[in-house]
């Protein structure tokens, strides 16, 4: 489940940036050629922006790669680390519901005030702003249920586990995570039924027979 739900994230992430690097080519072709422009790659450029961000968010939570201040988390006892682990999970569900919750008054104003862009395209603002608040809620849902998860293990007593979960991720780690990466690119690149092995031989070589 996660890891399909990370995949499809960055799916989604991946179509947004892929969509506006076309409008963007597209954009500088046309001003080229014909001195036209779209009047919108910055904008549109904004709007990814702010979306994107929110499924960064998502996608650095279940891959463990919110940044946290660890320089002398390891010197700490191991109960230490696990309260500190859980409450980094549950101070960050509590900073993402508040930005969900922020996110949601900003719509309202907008609303309120039918809010459009300042630029040739007068964006009606609640549309990017719902794609923005979306994402900002799947991020609050997601870091409440690894803490509700976190709080689950906790109070049974599965700290071990927890900690697997929360706790920063090593240098050893993303080391191996490289390594398994850049392994994974080299078999690709190796064709089917070729081998890949090399004979090397060690002994001398054979001084050659003198002919007679």
């Amino acid at each position: 489940m996660k890891h399909a739900l990370e995949r499809g994230l960055g799916i989604l992430f991946g179509l947004i940036f892929l969509t506006l690097s076309l409008v963007v080519s597209v954009e500088t072709v046309i001003r080229k050629l014909f001195n036209v422009s779209l009047q919108g790659a910055d904008e549109l450029g904004g709007y990814a922006l702010a979306f994107g961000a929110t499924i960064a968010f998502s996608m650095a939570l279940l891959g463990r790669n919110h940044i946290r201040v660890d320089v002398f988390y390891h010197l700490f006892p191991k109960p230490l680390k696990t309260f500190l682990n859980w409450l980094s999970i549950i101070s960050l569900a509590a900073f993402a519901t508040l930005m969900a919750w922020l996110a949601w008054f900003v719509i309202q104003d907008t609303i309120s005030y039918q809010s459009v862009s300042q630029t040739p395209w007068a964006v009606p603002l609640v549309y990017p702003q719902s794609a923005w608040l979306f994402g900002l809620i799947v991020f609050a849902c997601l870091t409440f249920a690894t803490a509700m998860y976190a709080t689950w293990l906790l109070v049974h007593g599965k700290t071990r586990e927890m900690d697997r979960m929360l706790e920063p991720r090593s240098a050893r780690e993303e080391l191996e995570e490289e390594l398994q990466d850049l392994q994974g690119r080299g078999a690709a690149k190796v064709k089917p039924g070729a081998s890949t092995t090399r004979h090397t031989s060690l002994s001398p070589a054979k001084p050659a027979t003198p002919l007679s």
